[in-house]
């Protein structure tokens, strides 16, 4: 694998080294190992997987408050996303800024969202996949998130938004 650490310190975008022959490629996409040489926490308690039918749908900006904070692991795994992490360490120098990529199935690229980051997602085209690996278990207790479009953050999104759920929507504003 190779980590590429983003603007966001701790949040890295995650490459694939290709193993090719005549077959097709191998590559490996999850080691605990590495994870924890790059400082990364390998602790993967649950998979979740995102199915959204429709180009523009937007989830998020969503994180877990201590104890309950979680790190994840994002993969598009069909179609492709615009994705976002907002860092919300108070002591950190990058503290509210955000870093988007876009991760698709053809540049099976991942992204690592530390602990204390919020993360969302808008589609980019119809009938996409999103895949993580989550640290954590989900506590609904500690289950917090801001809108999408809070000013505080000013995230650029690429496209009008077609789809949202009402939890997202009734998010409060992050001050």
């Amino acid at each position: 694998m190779i980590f590429v650490e983003t603007p966001l310190r701790g949040a890295f975008t995650i490459d694939l080294e290709r193993h090719e022959d005549e077959r097709g490629f191998f590559a490996r996409t999850f080691c605990a190992n590495e994870f924890a040489e790059h400082g990364l926490n390998p602790n993967v308690v649950q998979c979740n997987l995102s199915s959204n039918p429709k180009a523009g749908t937007l989830r998020g900006m969503h994180f877990q408050k201590r104890p309950a904070g979680e790190a994840k692991l994002v993969r598009c795994v069909r179609g492709a996303i615009h994705d976002v992490v907002v860092d919300l360490r108070p002591e950190s120098p990058t503290y509210r800024q955000s870093y988007a990529v876009q991760l698709t199935v053809e540049n099976r690229r991942a992204l690592y969202v530390p602990e204390s980051f919020a993360h969302g997602f808008q589609t980019l085209v119809d009938d996409t996949e999103v895949e993580y690996q989550m640290s954590e278990f989900h506590a609904p207790q500690h289950a917090c998130g801001f809108r999408y479009d809070d000013a505080v953050f000013s995230i650029r999104w690429p496209r009008p938004v077609s789809m949202i759920s009402t939890q997202d929507l009734e998010w409060l504003p992050f001050s």
